[in-house]
């Protein structure tokens, strides 16, 4: 191929491939994608995925860990550290990069406990108190502004974090402590195995 052909074709390739590629060459996102899923940042099972979550809810949670208020032992451990030394420009500019990735479903919950999942998910428990998940979450789990998609998530992920906001910690989440306080250990793996599921 002649030199000005593969020119041609390089150029081609960065710009079809959108300002994901770019963002990559210029942010320091392989910090987050080690373990958060590398290189396409689709999360491990302790850590979430990033890929196609809202971008005001990424902004949200960076600074939630600077200030120390997202209090999880995982959040003290790993991401007060991490985020320590990120601009407020730059948490715009993470959380702008990972929301333009493609996300893909955990599919690791429960198939037998989908059935029940959704269920809640859509309609609440009304004996418990508890609204659909939908009305905040949005009909297919994919959030509303600083509100997070769950579709999705790790079961795992999902399963621990509904566990924490029980036990009392990231109390600025609301409603979620309380919520998370009212469910019984066998409606929060429904919940999580429906949305590992949800596309």
């Amino acid at each position: 191929m002649k030199p000005l052909n593969i020119k041609i074709v390089l150029l081609a390739l960065v710009f079809s491939a959108g300002s994901p590629l770019l963002a990559d060459e210029t942010l320091p996102t392989k910090n987050c994608t080690w373990c958060h899923g590398n290189p396409s940042a689709q999360g491990f099972w302790i850590a979430p995925r990033l890929a196609g979550q809202r971008q005001q809810y990424i902004e949200k949670e960076l600074f939630s860990f600077s200030n120390h208020t997202r209090d999880n032992p995982s959040s003290k451990q790993y991401m007060w550290g991490a985020v320590a030394n990120l601009s407020p420009q730059m948490v715009i500019d993470l959380a702008n990069y990972f929301s333009t990735l493609s996300p893909r479903a955990a599919d690791n919950g429960d198939k037998a406990l989908v059935t029940m999942g959704k269920t809640i998910y859509e309609q609440g428990i009304p004996a418990s108190n508890i609204v659909s998940c939908f009305v905040c979450h949005g009909p297919n789990a994919e959030g509303v502004g600083e509100i997070p998609r769950l579709g999705g998530l790790s079961y795992t992920y999902l399963k621990k974090r509904l566990e924490e906001w029980g036990k009392g910690y990231d109390v600025t989440a609301e409603p979620m402590p309380q919520v998370a306080k009212e469910l019984t250990p066998v409606e929060i793996e429904e919940i999580a195995s429906y949305l590992s599921f949800v596309k």
